[in-house]
């Protein structure tokens, strides 16, 4: 018999819905779960407690449903606030934070009728690709529990991998809805900027690096919870509605898909990553798909101080009120500082010209997606590495001299605000996941994700290979 645990969130939702199983058996199962799985990769913090959560659980078998979510079990990335319910942000100086008010993501999910279960962990404020933080420790890899699950969404990725969760939130400010989904197996969306809204609090205008989007071990659930994820909010601008009826199997016959390799040289890879990506993008060949090599579009370099420079600013925007006070400045890490003192101090016409490059690479970008319907890259530049190492100093040889340039393979997307997607592409010879980012047009959701579900039904990565613990 299957265990419930196993099942996408579309079919435990329609299960629900058809009181095959109801909403007791499914907490049930999912805290049983939870009880093997967390102690070995640490990825679901701050759970609430067993007689709350199963009296939650009866309660919604007796409520009409309120949304395709009604009666899933659901863990909140702990950047987003979640009303009641310990948030933490992965730093000491809200060990204790219990927020009175839901981020919009939380309020979103728990109105389509999910129930919050407790939190994924994080790194300390999100900054850097490895979860681990000094409140909750360290989140393991799913396939290794030596190696890291990556990040910043790493909690969410393994809570997938290990069936702890069905669906899971995470945001993506610099490959943080992919890297970890790569190093996890699972799919991880970054949508389109402006589809899903932020918390309408402090600035709404200045900052359009960082979104919320999906994660699950399939497309298709993807989709649906993008689109409780999506669509305006009237106290800010953006946020556009999403429907997931639109996203079906695309038939990839005729598509033109984009391999840019290695950038022109820009970025290296660990051995073995760029073969993987590349057998993975034969099955969109055996599909009809033509797939053909892509010369680099724009100098990397350009974007990548484009991408310093917003970046910093957008952290030290952020983190300024903390730095400002000396004895909470000294509890925060290293690479914070490194970013807030970047960040105060640009210039506004700084800060003007790094948004100049990007505006050139958009339009370059959008040139290319004339010519192809999806472009793709790894998700990551190396294999999981051993979970104690904070980050990567070189990569095949070639020395990184920031804390993040080690992932800089993401940021043609994130600078631009582009939708992509992680596909599994299979296991390195070491046994531990990899994935590849496709990606597309701004606007392109769901004709990308109608790819990824052709290419998901032709191989299913997370249900041919899962995680045994």
């Amino acid at each position: 018999m299957t265990d419930l645990t196993d099942l996408s969130a579309l079919d435990l939702s329609t299960k629900l819905a058809a009181r095959e199983i109801t909403a007791v058996d499914l907490m049930r199962a999912t805290l049983d779960r939870i009880a093997i799985a967390n102690p070995k990769v640490n990825a679901i913090v701050s759970l609430r407690d067993e007689a709350g959560l199963m009296a939650e659980a009866a309660l919604a078998d007796q409520t009409p449903r309120r949304g395709w979510l009604h009666g899933i079990p659901i863990a909140i990335k702990d950047l987003t606030d979640t009303k009641g319910l310990r948030t933490t942000y992965g730093s000491p100086l809200f060990a204790d934070h219990v927020p009175d008010k839901d981020h919009l993501v939380a309020a979103r999910l728990r109105a389509a009728g999910a129930i919050i279960i407790g939190k994924t962990n994080t790194p300390e404020f999100g900054l850097g690709s490895n979860t681990f933080n000094p409140v909750h420790g360290i989140s393991r890899n799913a396939y290794s529990a030596g190696h890291t699950a990556g990040g910043s969404s790493g909690g969410a990725s393994v809570a997938l991998a290990t069936r702890m969760l069905s669906v899971a939130d995470g945001s993506d400010m610099m490959g943080s809805l992919r890297n970890h989904a790569a190093w996890g197996n699972v799919y991880g969306m970054r949508p389109s900027y402006g589809v899903v809204p932020s918390d309408p609090k402090g600035d709404v205008f200045l900052h359009p690096l960082s979104t919320s989007g999906p994660m699950a071990r399939d497309p298709l659930d993807l989709a649906h919870l993008l689109e409780t994820l999506s669509g305006p909010d009237l106290r800010q601008p953006g946020g556009q509605a999403f429907t997931a009826a639109d996203v079906q199997a695309a038939d990839m016959s005729g598509k033109k898909i984009g391999w840019l390799g290695d950038w022109g040289g820009a970025y290296p890879y660990e051995a073995g990553i760029s073969t993987l990506c590349e057998e993975a993008l034969s099955v969109f060949t055996e599909m009809g798909a033509q797939v053909e090599a892509v010369d680099a579009p724009h100098p990397a370099e350009e974007i990548w101080d484009s991408w310093i420079t917003l970046r910093s600013w957008a952290v030290a925007a952020g983190l300024e009120p903390m730095y400002n006070d000396s004895l909470k400045r000294e509890r925060l890490k290293d690479s914070a500082i490194w970013e807030i003192e970047r960040g105060l101090g640009f210039s506004a016409m700084q800060v003007h010209r790094a948004s100049v490059a990007a505006s050139v690479w958009y339009a370059r970008a959008a040139e290319l997606f004339t010519q192809y319907d999806a472009l793709v890259l790894p998700s990551a530049q190396v294999w999981p590495f051993v979970a104690d190492i904070q980050w990567m100093q070189q990569v095949a040889g070639k020395d990184m001299d920031t804390y993040h340039r080690w992932m800089e393979v993401v940021i043609p997307v994130s600078l631009i605000g582009l939708p992509a997607v992680n596909l599994p592409c299979g296991f390195g010879a070491a046994g531990l996941p990899m994935g590849m980012q496709m990606f597309g047009a701004r606007g392109a959701d769901a004709a990308l994700l109608s790819m990824a579900q052709s290419y998901h039904l032709a191989t299913d990565w997370p249900s041919q290979r899962p995680a045994i613990l």
